[in-house]
């Protein structure tokens, strides 16, 4: 049995928090300054990761090895699993001509590049979010938008900034169930503080996104469409998530929102349509837009029905528990319980439990996969046709599997090593800045595990030990965990790397995208950070 220390390096906290952050180091020069893909930022932060476990913090090298295994094993399924499927899907839907009845069924509503970033980029993201979680949306909005005729690196960028205040609530609201679970914390409660962070932050989503395509003069010109997005999804956002809990408020916000615009825009469009059209207004005219008959457009939109209904069924209790059952949990070899957490992370020597989940049936990867083979049957794709599709989606993912194994098995190791919780612990020297840390602690879980779910479970109970000593509301520190987190999911590796494979962008891409949404990444971490302090000024009183 291996205890861990989170003061390896001559007892001292400081060192050993500069020490544990050299992974995180290695990520941020690489792709920020030396502009490597992600994969390569990744792999290199694991061997950086591996140096430190075993020489900083003197793990043995077979629990780090098998820590190693772990992560990559769980990046690739159920994380790498549903990116999988959702391109899949959407490669059925294209391949078959489907989505250009879909892209002419959009014109046909608006033409208006900010309204469709609105409907597909926020409020269906959104829905996806709460839907399926776990990389989903920003696969299938940023594809959606690229196939429309955006920009894919505009697209992919978009997408990433609107996959943020909807992240805490995805899933079925698993993020804050987790939580829950970490902390022995209530579920309603962590689900309320939850949406008073990130209600704010909706409100004015959908007018940051306009103004990142396009700078004031467009948003001016659908003011009144973001202004209905943003008011209706942070009013249910909030409604939900305080009175109903986590696990609807992303599906619910996101329908009302896109029943809200589409009612809007029957009633009113912008004046300035012509300067935002399809492919870009004075760079270019928009295809011919065929008339099409309910029919066309019905039998083109049924894959993604499809999978709006199965995921939903998915998500509703009895049926996933029945799914569950399928569910094969292996004890990791090697690591299940040969770890020991040691106060101030656990209140007692813990042990630290490994077990692989293999979810057939219940894993929300395989609720999309099961909507891309209905979709398949439903538009008459032949089984050779088929595995054809299947063939180029694996090897369009080939690259981003490596992505995604590398950073989930940078992220458990440096769980198991005690890494993160050196971190943990060094924010919480902060004291009475801690509301503002605590936020940032989030933001970094979910960098380094690309899932605000993974950041709770890393997080969670240390921002209640901290908290706790500080004379802090623990639950409001422990929500701030995964509302600040989310913020830090666009800079992610797995999302870089789920944006550009969605879009069909090169790895190389990868870097350029970072520095192109780090900056928008911070302003909305530290927007969160300021509610927060103010949130707790007014309970302490």
């Amino acid at each position: 049995m291996w205890q861990q220390n989170y003061t390896p390096i001559g007892g001292n906290l400081l060192a050993s928090a500069l020490v544990a952050a050299l992974p995180i180091f290695t990520i941020l020069i690489l792709l920020g300054i030396f502009r490597r893909p992600a994969w390569l930022a990744a792999v290199s932060a694991l061997i950086v990761a591996l140096l430190v476990a075993l020489l900083g913090y003197q793990m043995p090298p077979m629990l780090a090895v098998s820590a190693t295994l772990f992560g990559a094993a769980f990046g690739l399924f159920p994380i790498w699993w549903v990116v999988f499927a959702a391109i899949f899907l959407f490669r059925i839907v294209e391949e078959t001509g489907r989505f250009e009845v879909i892209k002419s069924s959009i014109v046909q509503l608006t033409n208006d590049r900010r309204l469709q970033v609105l409907l597909i980029g926020f409020t269906f993201g959104a829905f996806m979010e709460g839907a399926a979680g776990f990389g989903a949306p920003v696969a299938v909005a940023a594809a959606m938008l690229a196939g429309l005729g955006f920009a894919r690196f505009e697209a992919a960028a978009l997408c990433l900034i609107a996959n943020t205040s909807p992240v805490a609530f995805g899933s079925i609201g698993i993020p804050i169930v987790t939580l829950a679970a970490t902390t022995q914390l209530g579920v309603m409660g962590l689900s309320a503080y939850t949406g008073r962070l990130c209600a704010p932050v909706s409100l004015i989503l959908p007018c940051y996104l306009v103004l990142t395509l396009g700078g004031p003069k467009a948003l001016r010109g659908v003011l009144p469409a973001a202004a209905v997005c943003g008011v209706v999804y942070a009013s249910v956002q909030l409604t939900v998530s305080n009175c109903m809990g986590p696990w609807l408020t992303d599906i619910l916000g996101a329908m009302l929102a896109m029943i809200a615009l589409l009612i809007l825009l029957r009633l009113w469009q912008p004046r300035d349509s012509d300067q935002y059209r399809l492919n870009g207004g004075s760079a270019g005219t928009p295809p011919p837009v065929a008339k099409l008959n309910a029919a066309q457009v019905l039998l083109a939109w049924l894959p993604y029905l499809l999978l709006v209904v199965i995921v939903i069924l998915w998500g509703i209790p009895s049926v996933h528990d029945w799914l569950d059952l399928a569910t094969v949990k292996v004890p990791w070899p090697g690591l299940h319980n040969l770890v020991q957490r040691m106060p101030p992370v656990a209140t007692k020597a813990t042990n630290y439990a490994a077990i692989y989940n293999i979810s057939y049936l219940s894993a929300a990867g395989s609720a999309v996969f099961i909507a891309a083979l209905l979709s398949a049957i439903c538009l008459k794709v032949s089984p050779g046709k088929c595995v054809i599709i299947l063939g180029k989606t694996l090897r369009q993912l080939g690259v981003p599997a490596l992505t995604f194994a590398s950073v989930l098995a940078l992220a458990l190791l440096m769980n198991y090593s005690g890494a993160t919780y050196t971190l943990g612990l060094a924010f919480a020297t902060t004291g009475v800045l801690y509301p503002v840390f605590s936020v940032l602690l989030g933001w970094i879980g979910v960098f380094l595990t690309g899932s605000d779910t993974s950041s709770n479970a890393l997080f969670g109970n240390l921002q209640v030990v901290a908290a706790t000593s500080l004379h802090l509301d623990p639950t409001l520190m422990a929500a701030a965990n995964s509302a600040g987190g989310v913020m830090g999911k666009m800079i992610s590796l797995q999302s870089l790397a789920v944006a550009v494979a969605a879009t069909g962008m090169k790895t190389t891409d990868e870097p350029r995208l970072f520095r192109k949404v780090v900056g928008h990444s911070v302003l909305l971490v530290a927007i969160v950070a300021v509610l927060n302090v103010i949130y707790s000024a007014i309970i302490r009183g």
